[in-house]
């Protein structure tokens, strides 16, 4: 199945509100989107969304590599040889993972669809049909966390992730109030962003260790893996994961190695696609670690991707962080994800089981690409 168009889109869809963490505040998700036209018509959705601060690209940088770089390589080639794409993309530039991902993505989807199966049959299958997902507080008010905080359990969620950072006081009155608000058993992770160095960190942990949390994610710097080994053995009541620190399989290998956490983060968008993510989850569960999926932001079609990858991986936990869909007014699928209630029964495909709404797409447009065979 030769590629014979390639198509990608910018979009900025709004929020539902304004979303802070230690990096930005922001009102709008700015997203890319690949749709990938086989010679016998057959259709693959990618799609990615750069986070500033957090993605090594910009929303800008993306869509240039995947229109002046990745594009016109593909134009004629294989797209079910989801092998030799990867190498290929490799090959024409060290890193722009997340427009790597998009691709890959894309091909992935394709692939599915013409068998007939859902993109997670094409990862090997699903290890388990419902998913859970993790509900998201940004940085907020004590008053406003705890309201938050109890609205996302009434409506089912069993857990959340509540970011923290600039100020350890005001991080634990957040999750005081929070925990007051949700009782014990509803299980509250929290996410510094890198924010905080090595001592503050140990400091706010043990602060902390009296509220019983699930897990804290990337406490200090990602290059810093020696330090952020101090903090997991400093605080062994709260499992460290890293996040920014993880980003390809040599850096998976490096925390591994360092003992730095007792947890991964990865996400397709963040690794450079399915198949690598895949990899990276193997080899996380031959290092007896379990890993944690999901980009907090993505679109319907980024998270539906993420979510048959989650079905798939034995030791992805429960609590997807794939929660998009709850944090955008609209979508550019015609379906809107509904996440509503914390759970969602896998779809069975074909492909990704999501279409692309053309309406929606020049909706929210702020680019237009694409890439013909000659």
């Amino acid at each position: 199945m030769k590629i014979e168009l390639v198509e990608v889109f910018g979009v900025a869809v709004p929020l539902v509100g304004a979303f802070s963490t230690s990096y930005q505040s922001t009102h709008e998700q700015r997203s890319a989107v690949v749709r990938i036209t086989a010679d016998d018509g057959t259709v693959g959705l990618g799609n990615v969304d750069p986070v500033p601060g957090y993605s090594e690209e910009s929303i800008e940088e993306t869509l240039l590599a995947l229109s002046n770089v990745f594009a016109p390589a593909l134009i004629g080639t294989d797209a079910e040889n989801l092998h030799k794409r990867i190498d290929q993309m490799n090959r024409l530039a060290p890193r722009l993972y997340d427009a790597k991902a998009a691709i890959e993505m894309a091909c992935c989807d394709l692939s599915a669809r013409a068998r007939g199966v859902s993109v997670t049959t094409l990862l090997g299958g699903a290890v388990r049909d419902r998913l859970k997902f993790n509900a998201w507080i940004g940085i907020l008010p004590p008053d406003e966390a705890a309201s938050e905080a109890l609205a996302w359990k009434n409506r089912g969620f069993e857990s959340a992730k509540v970011k923290v950072g600039n100020d350890i006081n005001a991080d634990f009155a957040r999750l005081y109030a929070i925990r007051q608000a949700v009782g014990s058993a509803f299980k509250l992770r929290i996410d510094a962003n890198a924010g905080y160095d090595v001592e503050t960190s140990i400091s706010l942990a043990r602060r902390l260790e009296p509220l019983n949390l699930e897990l804290f994610e990337q406490p200090v710097p990602a290059n810093d893996l020696e330090g952020m080994a101090r903090v997991r053995r400093s605080c062994p009541f709260l499992p460290i994961m890293a996040d920014e620190s993880v980003v390809d399989h040599a850096s998976l290998i490096a925390v591994i190695r360092a003992q730095a956490a007792d947890l991964v983060k990865v996400k397709p968008m963040k690794q450079g696609g399915l198949l690598v993510t895949r990899r990276m989850l193997a080899t996380a569960e031959a290092a007896g670690i379990s890993c944690v999926l999901g980009h907090g932001f993505g679109l319907g079609v980024n998270t539906m991707a993420e979510i048959m990858l989650g079905a798939s991986a034995p030791n992805v936990i429960e609590g997807l962080e794939c929660v998009g869909p709850l944090k955008t007014v609209d979508d550019i699928v015609t379906d809107k994800l509904d996440l509503s209630k914390g759970w969602l029964d896998l779809p069975d495909g074909p492909g990704l089981g999501v279409e692309l709404d053309e309406t929606r797409v020049r909706r929210y447009g702020f680019f237009n690409f694409k890439e013909v065979s000659k």
